[in-house]
């Protein structure tokens, strides 16, 4: 396989299709997360999920939780846990901000995608989110069948 043919097989981003659905997006920010070099590369092939993942703050840090990253297969080192903990990168000024907003009732970290930024390493865009009841996802079922709908009327005329 060529080099040109071999790049062509990896993944832009990473999408959290659930959260957006699960959760109203308050606040959005963009960190760095630190990872192994096979890991690093088995994103890069698609090998990775966000769906359930979360984010706590824990002694000042950020970890990323339950995100799903496969072994890289020709990984020869050590053998690395698929849904390990995983620091992301923030300034203690940013973790200090985002712990006050956290604290207010009903608010939580969550991951919407993980891509990978012009130089080349690997950003995870993090939502401050507020949990939606069951008629919040109710309407937001409705939006989208009525935008749906919009969309079919104005391609007929």
């Amino acid at each position: 396989m060529s080099k040109k043919q071999h790049t062509q097989q990896f993944v832009q981003s990473i999408q959290n299709r659930k959260a957006r659905y699960e959760f109203e997006i308050l606040d959005t920010l963009v960190t760095g997360i630190q990872l192994f070099g096979s890991e690093v590369k088995s994103v890069r092939l698609g090998h990775a999920s966000l769906s359930d993942s979360f984010a706590i703050i824990h002694h000042n840090e950020v970890w990323l939780e339950n995100m799903q990253i496969t072994p890289y297969e020709h990984n020869r080192m050590e053998i690395i846990e698929a849904k390990r903990s995983r620091k992301l990168l923030l300034h203690k000024k940013e973790i200090q901000k985002i712990q006050t907003k956290i604290n207010e009732k009903g608010l939580t970290l969550v991951p919407l995608k993980a891509f990978f930024n012009s130089k080349g390493l690997l950003k995870i865009d993090l939502a401050i989110a507020k949990g939606k009841k069951l008629y919040d996802k109710r309407e937001t079922i409705k939006k989208r069948e009525n935008q749906r709908q919009m969309e079919q009327i104005k391609k007929q005329y």
